[in-house]
């Protein structure tokens, strides 16, 4: 029997992060980040630049992705380098969620 509450649950965790994911600006940054894994990190004028965004929507897009957990930065004195968090916590989430849904589908095709 399969606890729909759980799921529910489970869903509701990974709504941030699916939120975040979303938004086509977002994607862009993503992507960028994602070029970059073998460096250490992007300033928000290499972003600006990749997305013709300005910088307070850098920092609006960026801070969605720091509290969806797929965005991290450091600080070097007054400059902060923005990198693809390594913490998978939420992608795993992610996968278990859609894991267990595919079950349940699969369950009921038969």
């Amino acid at each position: 029997m399969t606890d729909y509450k759980y799921l529910k649950k489970e869903l509701a965790e990974v709504s941030d992060f699916l939120i975040a994911l979303g938004d086509e600006k977002r994607q862009a940054i993503i992507i960028r980040l994602l070029e970059e894994m073998d460096c250490k990190g992007i300033q928000v004028g290499e972003l600006i630049e990749e997305t013709g965004l300005s910088r307070p929507a850098i920092s609006h897009h960026l801070k969605i992705l720091k509290q969806a957990k797929i965005v991290n930065y450091r600080s070097e004195g007054t400059k902060n380098y923005y990198y693809l968090d390594h913490n998978s916590s939420e992608i795993v989430k992610l996968q278990n969620f859609l894991a267990e849904v595919s079950k349940i589908m699969n369950m009921k095709e038969k």
